[in-house]
């Protein structure tokens, strides 16, 4: 069975020349994918962004898998498509694919053979999104085939039988330079010397005219040749027509070794392939990223199109204990490379001698470890074929017009793929322990290389080993060298490159415990302006020793950050006055909160006493969505730098976050920060920070998780340590509602009068205001509806007066509540409907569903339970993180659903809502028990 895979042309599959049927077009686009980077591990991923780009469908993964089976089942007893761990990759056999044939044959200088292999455009029928680009790399390289025949054709004298073919290539191609000089030449040497001259001005103007370029030294020399009528033009060969004559070239390859277990970087690659028509790309990265790799492997890979050499140099400017090498002395190396003797002595001179040998030739150079744009800038070339990639551990933003990639760490897969291919099977026994010795890595290259090595040189050790002295902390780096490779030696040549102020600031980074930060923070860290903090920030992550996931927020790679506390712990936690810096930190936090959360929640925020003054200056939060956005962004930097900070202003802190956590249903952030503010207090003493109000907010927080238990402990014990009446109001108020969700009405009711009472003690309007609420509702289970009415519509009142958009609500949804058990459904509806709106304008998500279940069961009762579906449904969504919300909801699905008939949606919901109501232990229980047995039994 002989099998043949086209790509160069209409994608086909042929068995014994005929066609294989039932392949669909986008089964098709997925195997010429996987046969274009043929003996690659391609990830789902890739091949998913490979086929849509940004535009992927929910279903792009089984599409994927779909198509990968359908392909197998086309080539059944084949094995094409091999499943590793990092993805997929095809393993055509020599002679089956056509690309493969291609190159083979353009290498051994077969050249007209190699271009009959091409039926029309490339991937002709394939519109996926890599189409393009594959194409166009694909017609470059049968470009460049044809302009090595037609150097072939007439360094043996065939000018005038190429002739046709040439202008043909040329009218299909007016701005080849390369072609349009091989017709110019065959053109002269057929003695047509006006229609050369001709063809070589046409080619000027139309380069002139759609690029604003001149052609190139070796195009205009050809040209004035012509021109000269010189007779060399009919000795010299071809390839020889297009440069000096006087001299013969070298064309040598001082690429270093390319490793055979690369592994990833398949998108970089790709990027790298495509931008070789730029003179110039920059790969840069942090240290141990795998910059000189990945420009290596570039290379190797697009040697073919530089026929006349690949030239490396290591410019040293990262490697420790050496200088970097000057520009004059990388000159010198990368002129005798090509070839050359006869070296100037300056280093002007050099630059313009490399300038004029680069415009004659088509090389790809590797310019490795660059310092910065200066010690590059001799090194560029002026108008050339030539590519240059140029590395270095600095973004190289001032060399206009050269294309730039950025490199990050490994995706987990290709990371994976990696330390597999070093350690082989051991890695495939022990996939969990890999997944975590990656994850210690940082996914970084040098460090995943440094483990393999170590592990495959210690046969004794197993993976799950290797992790366990990964995870000590106070070893990770020490763990991550061997021999002469060290992650901590890469990190401190970087480290040493820094100013003292950037060095100053990356000390202080590795000490902020949040997983980033942004320049207002880092300006309190480093006790700064916003300005100059934000300026080393920028130079910082130049320099990559930061990240930058999103615009305006800075991190640490893991292993860096290690590298910046041991910094941190030499120098000494005093040094340049840095001690107090995690103090400052933590006050900017508490009062940039404190501003926020008055944008949102301006009625719960109080004025405490004792609270610790500005320590440096920041800007207010304009509005709701700046306060929204800074929240969400900083929640976890606060909660890191409260549980490893200095102990100070955390009461304060954790009263001014609790309306936001409490709201958006942060509960465990919010039962982190109000534990670590009562061990706090209970440290310092009760007469120096009372214990009351931390006690008061778990008891609250835990009644929203659903806990009663835990809230009816803290909310006595709250009552116990506390004479403020505002604080013990809020216990009381938890008391009362854990007695509500028990129907322990009278309790409920008496807990609730009491808290009313302080509130207005207190003069809390706003606090007074959710008392009502609450007792309204337990009037309402008691029986008493014209009570609760009233105590409502009080409640209404004082929060309209009070303009607490949240309050009015609470009060809304609770009043709909009402009105459905007082039988007026519509206007039940009506009033969840408004509170479901407020909660959506004020960004409120979690009180939301509680507005949404109440439509539901409003819609229920109106005899609508399609609808009823439809809000309990959203309601589910929203409360990911409310379990009672969550029970409620289950429980008016079941009720929806049966209502329409649908009994095993019922039971399914019937079941999950008595689940939760029995973990919350709240009477529900026994009536959804009911529900599920005379309904469902």
């Amino acid at each position: 069975m002989e099998i043949r895979f086209s790509l160069l042309g209409p994608v086909q599959v042929t068995v014994d020349g005929e066609p294989v049927p039932g392949v669909a077009p986008r089964h098709r686009a997925v195997l010429a994918y996987l046969l274009i980077n043929a003996g690659r591990v391609i990830s789902l991923e890739k091949l998913i962004d490979a086929m849509w780009g940004y535009d992927q469908p929910d279903t792009a993964r089984s599409q994927i898998h779909a198509a990968i089976t359908a392909l197998r089942r086309a080539f059944r007893g084949v094995d094409l498509i091999v499943t590793r761990s990092g993805g997929y990759v095809a393993q055509p056999e020599p002679g089956q694919l056509d690309v493969q044939v291609f190159t083979d044959l353009v290498a051994e200088g077969r050249f007209r053979e190699a271009l009959e292999l091409w039926t029309g455009e490339a991937l002709a029928d394939v519109s996926a999104n890599y189409a393009q680009g594959a194409r166009a790399l694909l017609d470059d390289r049968r470009l460049t085939a044809i302009e090595r025949l037609m150097d072939a054709e007439l360094a043996a004298g065939r000018h005038r039988e190429v002739l046709d073919e040439l202008a043909d290539h040329v009218a299909a191609n007016p701005l080849r330079e390369r072609l349009v000089g091989h017709l110019v030449l065959a053109l002269h040497r057929s003695g047509r010397q006006a229609d050369a001259l001709a063809a070589a001005r046409s080619y000027r103007t139309a380069l002139a005219d759609e690029q604003g370029l001149d052609p190139g030294h070796a195009f205009a020399e050809l040209e004035q040749a012509v021109l000269a009528d010189d007779p060399k033009l009919k000795l010299a060969p071809a390839a020889e027509a297009l440069a000096p004559p006087a001299r013969e070239r070298t064309r040598s390859s001082f690429l270093p070794y390319d490793i055979p277990d690369f592994a990833g970087r398949g998108a970089e690659l790709d990027r790298l392939v495509a931008a070789d028509q730029h003179p110039i790309v920059t790969i840069d990265g942090m240290a141990g990223i795998g910059k000189t790799t990945l420009a290596v492997r570039a290379a190797h890979s697009l040697a073919g199109r530089f026929p006349d050499g690949q030239l490396f140099i290591d410019l040293r400017a990262h490697t420790a204990g050496q200088e970097p090498v000057p520009a004059a002395a990388a000159l010198e190396a990368l002129l005798r490379q090509l070839g050359l003797t006869d070296i100037p002595t300056t280093e002007a001179e050099r630059s313009a001698l490399w300038r004029t040998e680069l415009a004659q030739r088509r090389i790809i150079a590797v310019i490795d470890n660059a310092a910065d744009d200066e010690h590059v800038r001799p090194l560029l070339p002026g108008v050339s074929s030539s590519l240059l990639l140029i590395t270095s551990r600095r973004r190289l933003v001032g060399l206009d017009g050269a294309h730039a990639l950025s490199v990050d760490v490994l995706a987990e897969d290709d990371a994976a793929a990696l330390f597999q291919g070093i350690v082989g099977e051991r890695a495939e026994a022990e996939p969990e322990a890999v997944r975590e010795v990656l994850e210690l890595c940082g996914y970084l290259p040098l460090a995943i290389r440094i483990c393999a090595a170590r592990l495959q040189h210690r046969p004794r050790w197993t993976v799950s080993y290797l992790a366990g002295r990964l995870n000590d902390e106070r070893r990770r780096l020490t763990e991550l060298s061997m021999s002469d490779r060290s992650v901590a030696a890469a990190f401190t040549v970087s480290y040493e490159q820094l100013d003292d102020t950037e060095q100053r600031m990356f000390r202080l980074l590795g000490r902020a415990p949040g997983r980033d930060i942004e320049p207002h923070a880092a300006a309190a860290l480093a006790d700064i302006s916003v300005f100059d903090a934000e300026d080393l920030l920028e130079n910082l992550l130049d320099a990559h020793m930061l990240l930058q996931r999103e615009p305006g927020r800075y991190t640490l790679h893991d292993l860096l950050r290690e590298h910046a506390r041991d910094l941190a712990k030499g120098e000494g936690v005093h040094a340049d006055g840095d001690g107090d810096a995690l103090m400052r930190l933590l006050v900017h936090y508490l009062h940039r909160s404190r501003s926020a959360v008055k944008q949102l929640f301006p009625h719960s925020v109080p004025d405490r006493p004792h609270m610790p003054p500005v320590l440096t200056p920041f800007e207010p939060i304009a509005d709701g969505v700046e306060a929204i956005g800074w929240l969400d962004a900083e929640r976890s930097n606060i909660v890191a730098t409260v549980i490893h900070g200095p102990k100070v202003c955390i009461s304060h802190l954790a009263v001014a976050m609790s309306p936001y956590l409490d709201r958006q249903a942060h509960h465990d952030d919010a039962l982190t920060l109000h534990t670590v503010a009562l061990e706090r207090a209970r440290a310092l003493g009760e007469r120096a920070m009372p214990p009351g109000r931390a006690m008061s907010d778990l008891s609250w927080t835990y009644w929203r998780r659903g806990d009663y238990e835990q809230s009816e402990s803290f909310a006595h014990e709250a009552l116990a340590a506390c004479d403020d009446p505002s604080e013990r109001s809020l216990a009381l108020n938890a008391l009362g509602n854990v007695a509500w969700r028990r129907r322990e009405s009278a309790t409920a009711e008496k807990h609730l009068k009491e808290a009313l009472d302080l509130t207005r003690i207190a003069g809390d309007w706003s606090r007074e205001g959710f008392v009502l609420g609450d007792l309204g509702m337990i009037l309402d289970q008691m029986g008493r509806p014209a009570e609760a009415q009233r105590h409502l519509d009080l409640a209404l009142a004082l929060h309209r007066k009070e303009r607490n958009a949240v309050g009015e609500a609470r009060v809304l949804n609770q009043l709909g509540s009402v009105l459905r058990h007082q039988g007026q459904p519509e206007q039940a509806m009506e009033r969840h409907r408004r509170a479901g709106e407020i909660y959506r304008e004020v960004g409120n998500s979690s009180d939301a569903a509680s507005a949404f279940n109440g439509m539901g069961e409003a819609a229920l009762a109106l005899g609508d339970a399609a609808r009823a579906v439809e809000e309990h449904t959203r309601a589910l969504e929203g409360a990911t993180r409310d379990r009672p919300e969550q029970a409620r909801a289950h429980e008016g699905l079941a009720r929806a659903h049966l209502s329409l008939g649908q009994e095993d949606q019922a039971r399914e919901h019937g079941q999950a809502a008595l689940r939760l109501y029995e973990e919350l232990g709240v009477p529900e229980s026994d009536e959804v028990r009911a529900f599920l047995a005379a309904g469902l039994g």
